[in-house]
């Protein structure tokens, strides 16, 4: 029984793990962190269109952008970094 509480317990820690990892749904050639414009210039772009903005977070060297757009329905969005432009996303 230890030994199954055992492997239980490293299957769950190697899945959290494997969470923060990017998603592959889009992926963006965006260089070193010091040229990306600052997440408050996006937040304030989306906003300026009618975004409410909920969340943004790096993947795969995207911003990723969980928010409501212009009609209220909630989406997930990906922008370049360096030039905040829309990055197309692969079907899931």
């Amino acid at each position: 029984m230890r030994k199954y509480h055992l492997f239980l317990t490293a299957s769950i820690l190697s899945l959290s793990g494997f969470s923060a990892q990017a998603t592959g749904l889009a992926t963006c050639d965006s260089g070193p962190k010091a040229g990306w414009q600052p997440v408050e210039k996006l937040e304030q772009q989306l906003k300026a269109k009618g975004y409410t903005v909920r969340r943004i977070k790096e993947d795969g060297g995207c911003y990723e952008v969980y928010a409501l757009d212009e009609k209220g329905e909630r989406g997930e969005f990906y922008f370049h970094p360096v030039t905040l432009a829309p990055v197309p996303t692969k079907a899931r």
